[in-house]
């Protein structure tokens, strides 16, 4: 373990924090607003924090990072991040609690979107925007930013970004991985831009514009509008958004090839294919369920239906409708969405599809198995063999997800939450969705919820983006054993 390197790195973290608050600063003094100097306040503290832990850390020799620097990196420069986000919220009087202004940074860090805030429009226009600010950033990762803009990262980059985005398969674009994230965030940037103009387009103020974009990117859900995208009532603006949060919960690496000239890449792509298909049906079973029973027009069950399904089961966790109301079906269908979550190397969260792929393809070679013992059989996928290793990885990461998902739901339920809240309240945090079921459905918030009960949560956001091992293994004592 190097702990110089772990606190330099930490150090880089907050200093990019540092350079992130210029912006919603600068836009609060363009609009004449009391947010300037908690801005800038917040803005100096983390400079502050930053320079002296970056000197105190200067050293000669190469920096190296081992595995399990890696992880600690990670989990704390996220821990970290939570915490210099508060600042605003707490140093502007907005959310003057420690927990509930914690609670608001880290859901915007982790793309949860989960609320403790009654009134968003009352807010300044630079701490809305620093809301979608720690929401983009957090999208496609402060550490993969790290990496992309620090060569000299060498060996410790692959550990940062094997913890940063723990898929089943680790896909690099590029021989070096700074090239591999700095191609990412091209690719991020890109996109963002793009929805920005066609918001803007379709009657959005550029405003909203920008603070939407950065909040469906990274599939976060914070919206500065207390309705959602239901405050607009336009169904060009869902269609764009819809369209986009699609983009955001499929893997950047197909976007990356689409872009260098791969035009099918999206149906060669077996897991593609597969999300696609499955948004499909469960649009197709909740428009069928809508009509009539919710909505008189056909068209208006499509456009709801469709708008919260892409939502939901890319986590973004935007409205246009209160599907808390809608019949059982469609509400199942969507507690369904929310685990089941996007694609692997996307900025969504959920178990994703690869890992439910692999698993269905496991279960019944194993069946097979049964029916012909002398067999020598694979698990393939796209005509690659997975290895056994990455199979038990899977398994083991589904049963710690469900496992830990019902007890925290124990807990929830019994600080007096019902059943349906308390286990939808977990689901949405701990798949980074925001908006659930009941008491935290998606015209209510989270601001009711006990103190012991925000802190659950706030555990569950952390170990959803960071995809559960990252987190827990901190928590096993041979981790800290020579």
């Amino acid at each position: 373990m190097h702990p110089r390197s772990i606190l330099r790195f930490i150090s880089i973290i907050i200093l990019y924090l540092a350079i992130a608050l210029s912006v919603p600063t600068i836009v609060s003094v363009i609009y004449h607003e009391n947010s300037v100097f908690p801005l800038l306040y917040s803005m100096l503290i983390t400079l502050g924090v930053g320079l002296i832990l970056y000197f105190l850390t200067q050293t000669h020799k190469e920096l190296i990072l081992s595995h399990r620097d890696g992880i600690l990196v990670v989990t704390f420069g996220w821990i970290t991040a939570g915490l210099i986000g508060a600042l605003p919220f707490m140093l502007s009087g907005y959310i003057p609690d420690f927990t509930n202004a914690y609670f608001e940074s880290l859901s915007g860090f982790t793309t949860t979107g989960a609320s403790i805030l009654n009134n968003i429009e009352s807010l300044p226009k630079g701490i809305l925007l620093w809301r979608s600010i720690i929401q983009w950033l957090g999208g496609m990762g402060i550490i993969v930013l790290s990496i992309a803009i620090l060569p000299y990262l060498g060996v410790g980059g692959m550990q940062l970004y094997k913890a940063e985005i723990p898929s089943p398969v680790i896909e690099k674009l590029k021989p070096r991985i700074s090239d591999t994230a700095k191609t990412l965030w091209k690719v991020y940037l890109l996109i963002t831009v793009i929805e920005v103009i066609l918001l803007f387009v379709g009657g959005m103020p550029l405003f909203d514009s920008i603070c939407h974009a950065f909040c469906t990117m990274p599939t976060g859900g914070f919206s500065p509008k207390n309705l959602s995208i239901a405050h607009y009532g336009n169904p060009y603006l869902e269609c764009v958004i819809m369209v986009f949060m699609l983009l955001a919960g499929i893997n950047f690496s197909l976007h990356y090839r689409f872009l260098k000239g791969e035009s099918k890449i999206y149906v060669i792509d077996p897991e593609c294919r597969i999300f696609l298909l499955i948004v499909i049906s469960f649009i197709l079973i909740i428009v069928i369920d809508l009509y009539k029973e919710v909505y008189g027009s056909l068209l208006e069950s499509i456009r709801f239906g469709s708008f919260q399904v892409c939502s939901i089961i890319t986590t973004t966790g935007f409205v246009t409708a209160d599907f808390d109301k809608w019949p059982s079906l469609s509400r199942k269908i969507l507690l369904i969405c929310m685990i089941l979550g996007a694609m692997a190397g996307s900025t969504g969260g959920g178990i994703k599809t690869i890992r439910l792929i692999l698993i269905a393809k496991h279960s019944y070679k194993e069946i097979f198995q049964l029916i012909h013992p002398r067999a020598i059989l694979r698990v393939k996928l796209g005509g690659k063999s997975i290895p056994p290793e990455v199979l038990s990885s899977i398994w083991g990461f589904v049963f710690l997800y469900l496992g830990i998902l019902v007890l925290a739901s124990l807990i929830m339920a019994h600080l007096g939450m019902d059943m349906i809240s308390a286990f939808s309240s977990v689901c949405a945090c701990i798949f980074n969705i925001g908006p659930g079921l009941g008491t935290v459905g998606p015209t209510q918030n989270y601001l009711s919820i006990p103190l012991i009960g925000k802190w659950v949560l706030i555990f569950c956001m952390l170990l959803g983006r960071l995809e559960i091992y990252t987190v827990l293994v901190l928590l096993v004592p041979e981790f800290w054993k020579k």
